[in-house]
């Protein structure tokens, strides 16, 4: 069964104009037909679209290929393999940057994040340029205990490497990033390539004084009967964020004193 569709209901009907300075991106892999319902929802609420095609074999490259044929607000670039979520957004970033554009909006493709708050989201960013607008995600009651109850422990030592700078949820993938600061960031690391990538890039643009902004929005997790598709695998990807938290803490020492100076309000907080 397909799921309901969400319609973008911030903006008027008609074309919406395309926008010179924020995109939505969109990495995808192997995320099967989904992926064609969450760029058509994205297409309805904004101008223009991106999506990277992350070494995908299900497909959907020729399919979202015809459909940019079609429709000049909506880009897609394939890579011939798989790198990882956050090597498809790094790609997407440099690709904006060299046109001109400053902010991105970066969701999933496989329908689990809100179309209908993009709109709201950018306007946020444009309301406040210099910071990232996260998204904070909201439930519904069928969501998986095990997710939702895992992600607090990333939240509290994001909490702790940011010595409590507000960010609301680590993981969660519905955000508007300014797009300067975040690729000077990941061209410093050769990490954050893939299910790290939103934890450290929150944490690492916490660090660069980039502040946070945190906006509520909904999220879905589809069953494998709506055409679900999850890549997480909970050994692997648990142990992958255990080592970036550990890399973030060691970093968080080294550049200590330089945060107190350059905050010096950080020093009385306390992660919550």
């Amino acid at each position: 069964m397909e799921p309901p569709k969400r319609a973008c209901a911030t903006v008027p009907h008609g074309p919406v104009p395309a926008s010179p300075t924020h995109l939505v991106l969109i990495p995808s892999y192997n995320s099967g037909k989904l992926v064609l319902r969450t760029v058509r929802e994205a297409r309805r609420c904004w101008t223009p679209v991106w999506v990277v095609v992350d070494g995908s074999t299900d497909g959907t490259d020729a399919s979202l290929r015809r459909m940019a044929a079609a429709d000049a607000g909506l880009r897609v670039s394939v890579l011939p393999n798989n790198g990882g979520k956050g090597a498809a957004v790094l790609r997407g970033l440099q690709d904006a940057a060299a046109a001109g554009f400053t902010h991105a909006l970066v969701m999933d493709a496989d329908g689990q994040h809100p179309a209908a708050s993009i709109a709201a989201f950018m306007a946020a960013s444009r309301a406040n340029p210099v910071a990232m607008i996260l998204g904070r995600p909201v439930f519904e009651a069928d969501a998986p205990r095990l997710r939702v109850n895992g992600r607090r422990i990333s939240n509290w030592w994001a909490e702790l490497e940011t010595l409590g700078a507000g960010i609301g949820d680590s993981l969660f993938g519905f955000r508007v990033y300014p797009i300067a600061p975040l690729l000077a960031v990941m061209r410093g690391t050769g990490w954050m390539r893939r299910f790290d990538f939103e934890p450290e890039a929150a944490v690492r643009l916490s660090w660069r004084g980039v502040p946070a902004v945190n906006l509520a929005a909904p999220v879905r997790y589809l069953t494998p009967a709506e055409g679900g598709v999850s890549h997480f695998r909970y050994l692997r990807d648990n142990l992958l964020l255990t080592g970036m938290h550990m890399r973030l803490v060691l970093g968080l020492l080294a550049r200590l004193p330089v945060l107190l100076r350059r905050h010096p309000g950080l020093s009385a907080a306390r992660p919550r």
